[in-house]
């Protein structure tokens, strides 16, 4: 059931995202007079298919990984005199141009609304106030302490842990001092720090505990929630709903105190007594490993329940319709520009391409994200429209960015880049995409 969910959060993903995508490219094609021969969401054979009364053939493919927009005319192809009118290669620069920009524009510009619904419907999160500090951390050496609640990073309100995880991630690899405003009671301090050229890997740790902090969580009893297909809590038989109440015969009351047990312990065997309803279960169980910011760590594979949270450590973000509009662009401009700035990073050195995904690892978070309820996968899905949005921008040869570069270079040139140079400038595009994707895939099933 829970590969079932994975599969079908990741093809309703890609699906809606791609649909959104292509929607624009059909929609401006449209407006500017093109006549559109196919309009398909997938790749490969179709599973289904019409011809609509517009005479676009409309078609769902098998491999639902993207899709295209297939117009009349494309390519330089051969075109009677008397159909020259309806033909993409035909149109002036001015339309083709918004033809092209149109599919990526409209990925931010759906995040942008996503995000703005979001702001006016209002969602509660849990305040920023620091749980636990790491000892020796960037956090510990500036100055930040349990307890304090986070108010501002470089000048900018953070409301959510959300808002912090963004401005730490914007600042990796900088040099320059960071600077925070946080309060504690009554008090309120403004704190800084080098940074340092500070880097992580982010698929191993989130900024905020890179930067050697932890969110305040409420106590939480050790009762497991989910069980992780495959994990050693899977293996040893551990069930949804089971509450520890020893652990190698120590009593345990706190998940808190569980997880300190697990970290030492990669690769041991533990004893577990859990309530399973009315009995008592003995049961052993062998720990997985796992590397967190280069440490060995044991991992359960189980997630706990989660605890209720007291109204006074709760913050609700909503907005009037006006200003949740603002705002929603502001999120989306703040997501493209973060986007943009890590891809230079990936590219510089300064961020691992480790870190780069692919599908596996965008079926795992969508599936996460729709098992949290509508928010978290609307807020997934704006993220990624943004990502798909600034990618398809970049100029490369294959993407909707390398497009509009020959678009810029047939500008200034007064007459297009010859077919050849094109055709090269594609293969070449072909292969870094390519590469790219293979890292991406490779990447995700390491971190199976």
């Amino acid at each position: 059931m829970e590969l079932l969910q994975t599969i079908t959060s990741l093809i309703l993903t890609i699906g809606i995202l791609v649909t959104i995508h292509e929607y624009g490219h059909f929609w401006v094609a449209r407006k500017c007079g093109v006549k559109v021969l196919r309009f398909s969401i997938g790749f490969g054979a179709p599973i289904w298919k019409r011809t609509g009364a517009d005479g676009t053939e409309y078609v769902l493919a098998s491999i639902p990984l993207g899709g295209y927009v297939k117009m009349f005319g494309e390519n330089n192809a051969s075109v009677a005199p008397e159909e020259r009118h309806q033909s993409f290669f035909y149109k002036t620069l001015g339309q083709r141009v918004a033809i092209v920009a149109a599919g990526p524009l409209v990925n931010l510009a759906f995040a942008a609304i996503a995000y703005a619904a979001l702001f006016a419907y209002g969602v509660t999160y849990p305040k920023p106030i620091v749980g636990v500090v790491e000892s020796g951390s960037l956090a510990d050496s500036i100055g930040i302490q349990s307890g304090m609640d986070l108010i501002e990073i470089d000048g900018r309100p953070v409301r959510t842990w959300e808002d912090i995880n963004l401005a730490l991630a914007a600042r990796v690899g900088s040099l320059s001092e960071i600077d925070m405003v946080v309060a504690k009671g009554n008090e309120v301090s403004r704190l800084s720090t080098s940074l340092n050229d500070w880097r992580f890997q982010f698929d191993e740790i989130s900024p905020i505990r890179a930067f050697g902090i932890s969110p305040w969580v409420p106590p939480m009893e050790p009762i497991l929630s989910q069980i992780q297909l495959g994990s050693a809590a899977s293996k040893a038989g551990l069930q949804p709903g089971d509450l520890i109440k020893t652990l190698n015969n120590q009593p345990v009351t706190l998940w808190s105190e569980v997880v300190t047990v697990l970290r030492v312990s990669p690769g041991k065997q533990l004893t577990l007594l859990v309530q399973r309803g009315p009995n008592l279960l003995e049961i052993p169980v062998t720990l997985d490993r796992k590397i967190v910011n280069g440490e060995t760590i044991g991992y359960l594979g189980a997630n706990v329940a989660n605890s209720v949270w007291p109204a006074d450590k709760q913050v609700t973000v909503q907005m009037n319709p006006l200003a949740s509009i603002v705002a929603g662009g502001e999120k989306m401009l703040q997501m493209s520009w973060l986007t943009l700035t890590s891809i230079g990073k990936l590219f510089t050195g300064v961020v691992s391409l480790d870190n780069l995904s692919g599908p596996i690892t965008i079926a795992k978070v969508a599936s996460a994200s729709a098992s949290s309820g509508i928010e978290s996968f609307i807020n997934f899905l704006a993220f990624i429209s943004v990502s798909l949005g600034v990618l398809n921008l970049l100029p490369i040869p294959m993407l909707d960015g390398g497009h509009l570069a020959f678009y810029a270079a047939e500008w200034a040139r007064g007459r297009p880049l010859s077919e050849r140079l094109q055709a090269f400038a594609m293969k070449i595009g072909l292969v870094v995409v390519g590469c790219l994707m293979v890292i991406a895939i490779f990447n995700d099933v390491s971190r199976l």
